[in-house]
């Protein structure tokens, strides 16, 4: 379906599952992220099935120039048209990164002023694009930059066969005798190979997620990730086992995406019971390992919500940059109501009292009504 023109480019909508030139410019494009995949946009719309619109600009040979995948949100009750739980026209939502991805920044302009229209045509709706990149609105009246949060992000040698070292002496010592601790009490890695783990894993996921006040995502999210993603190799959940005389058990488990020249951190749960064991820096030290010797470039540790130190300091230790995200917004907005804090949803913030106490099935079914708004 066409949808706007210009003399040399028009915007289409197309399949990214069902039109390859899809997967084939987010492959080969040097921006492009596993965000961008159609494996990630499947996942997405399984989670929740919402009405998407993915863009598509291309030449008069029907050469494609550019993509902007977008997801229309319901925007959660009594917020709104609030920019960050009110309804939105994304990219992507619950998703830390995506935006569009083109050739050249005139491309990137057509397919903008598109989902600007599309905006203004649903009243409440509020345009909302995820990137690194700090241009993508210049020139465009109407559509404003605003920073968000930093992102962690360890540069690795490019090359196979190399293996990484953290740079700060200190931070690498203590790294070390923590991963040496863990081994002599029998911790060993291992990547899942079944969905029998996926489950296991899943139930310390709701345990993390309870423990730090983090709505959870629903099951049926990551049973789509393993589906579309596990047989191809570019999503792999990194587990952390105990083994003992009497066997071994699973305390632990990080799933990461490997894409182009970059390994993603995406999520990662562990039981509170066993953090003595350091199950998250054997993991974390196994897979950069891993990703420098098999020739990545990136090993990205993900962003960092504004005050959270600990966290921060955790992925500073291993050598990791920051850099710097920004989200792009139209209408503009208030810059007071723009945090990287973002505002809990009301049954969150009433519940935040109990919800350590809570059962895990009622936090996960709370998450999965949470999510189905934003």
């Amino acid at each position: 379906m066409q949808i706007s023109s210009s003399p040399k480019l028009r915007v289409v909508e197309i399949s990214p599952w069902g039109d390859p030139r899809w997967e084939a410019f987010v492959t080969k494009h040097p921006e492009g992220t596993i965000y961008h995949h159609p494996a990630w946009l499947r996942a997405l719309e399984r989670e929740y099935r919402q009405r998407a619109a993915y863009l598509a600009c291309e030449d008069p040979d029907g050469i494609l120039m550019g993509i902007l995948p977008l997801l229309y949100t319901r925007g959660f009750p009594l917020s709104g048209s609030r920019p960050l739980t009110g309804p939105r026209l994304s990219s992507l939502p619950r998703t830390p990164l995506a935006g569009p991805l083109s050739v050249d920044p005139a491309v990137t302009a057509e397919l903008l002023r598109e989902a600007v229209q599309r905006t203004i045509a649903e009243p409440r709706l509020r345009m909302q694009i995820k990137a690194q990149r700090g241009d993508l609105s210049d020139g465009m009246d109407g559509i404003v930059r605003k920073p968000w949060r930093e992102s962690y992000v360890v540069r690795l040698a490019g090359s196979p066969g190399q293996s990484y070292e953290i740079p700060d002496s200190h931070d690498r010592g203590a790294i070390r005798r923590g991963i040496n601790k863990a081994a002599s009490m029998g911790v060993r890695t291992r990547l899942a190979d079944a969905e029998t783990d996926f489950r296991v894993w899943y139930g310390f996921y709701l345990e993390t997620m309870r423990r730090n006040f983090v709505p959870a995502r629903p099951y049926r999210f990551f049973l789509a990730l393993w589906e579309l993603m596990g047989s191809t190799g570019m999503m792999r959940l990194l587990l952390a086992e105990q083994h003992a005389d009497a066997g071994s058990r699973i305390i632990a488990g990080h799933l990461f995406f490997f894409f182009g020249h970059t390994v993603t951190y995406a999520f990662g749960a562990s039981g509170s019971s066993d953090l003595h064991l350091r199950p998250n820096d054997v993991i974390l030290w196994q897979a950069i390992q891993s990703a420098s010797l098999e020739g990545y470039r990136f090993f990205d540790l993900g962003e960092v919500p504004e005050g959270d130190d600990n966290l921060a300091r955790f992925k500073s230790k291993w050598g990791a940059e920051r850099v710097r995200l920004y989200r792009y917004y139209y209408p503009d907005f208030p810059n007071t109501e723009h945090s990287s804090r973002e505002r809990e949803p009301v049954p969150i913030s009433l519940a935040k009292r109990t919800w350590r106490y809570m059962p895990l099935t009622l936090t996960a079914w709370l998450g999965d009504r949470v999510y189905g708004y934003l």
